[in-house]
């Protein structure tokens, strides 16, 4: 049952991990997706500066491009929040009280995070796969869609602040301080990609990552 359930999810979410098969036009592009550069796109910054040895960027559209910022964006949240919680989880730290009936937070907490996920009830793991495909539904559904917006932030509907309490939260973040929190959303992002990389290659083969146990 959990298998088929997880199946008719992935399936209906898929578009949204399809790259746009976007030839390039002859006329000229809508002002929404307009790049004057790839070069312009956020997270250009030392100390590797633009990175395309092969040169993928030219022979791809604007929209194609947007998309794989917007993929890349989703594998850098979801990797910071996967980084934090391995971090919690091997710090023993957990929530008070049960999970489920059968399941307390104390229990998942002393295990190994794939053994953590392993024991979670098939209805916990159905709430957390279903919310990802709730998210995954309503990004792809989103006015302007991601691959039209632009420069905007992705995605589209939500305008950074410049903080989350008082007077900040009303300022919303433009031009070189929007460019500034940019870049550290994504250098971070690609720094917890690298470090859930190492974790599971520690996890799955012993002894391949030395620091790690």
């Amino acid at each position: 049952m959990f298998r088929s359930v997880v199946l008719a999810l992935l399936v209906a979410s898929a578009s949204a991990f399809v790259a746009p098969q976007l030839p390039r036009s002859t006329r000229a592009a809508a002002p929404t997706i307009t790049m004057n550069s790839v070069q312009d796109m956020p997270g250009i910054q030392a100390p590797i500066g633009f990175f395309d040895p092969v040169g993928y960027s030219t022979t791809v559209s604007p929209e194609a491009m947007l998309w794989f910022r917007a993929a890349e964006l989703k594998h850098s949240r979801v990797a910071m929040l996967a980084f934090v919680g391995w971090c919690v989880n091997g710090l023993g730290w957990h929530f008070p009280g049960q999970l489920s009936s059968t399941v307390k937070f104390e229990d998942l907490a002393g295990m190994a995070p794939r053994d953590a996920w392993a024991a979670c009830p098939e209805e916990g793991k159905l709430q957390i796969i279903g919310f990802i495909g709730v998210l995954e539904t309503v990004t792809e559904l989103i006015k302007p869609h991601y691959t039209k917006a632009g420069k905007e932030p992705y995605p589209p509907m939500i305008k950074p602040r410049k903080g989350y309490f008082g007077t900040a939260s009303t300022q919303i973040l433009e031009g070189a301080e929007l460019l500034t929190a940019q870049n550290k959303e994504l250098a971070n992002g690609r720094l917890a990609m690298i470090g859930m990389m190492g974790f599971s290659a520690a996890t799955i083969w012993k002894g391949s990552v030395p620091i790690l146990p």
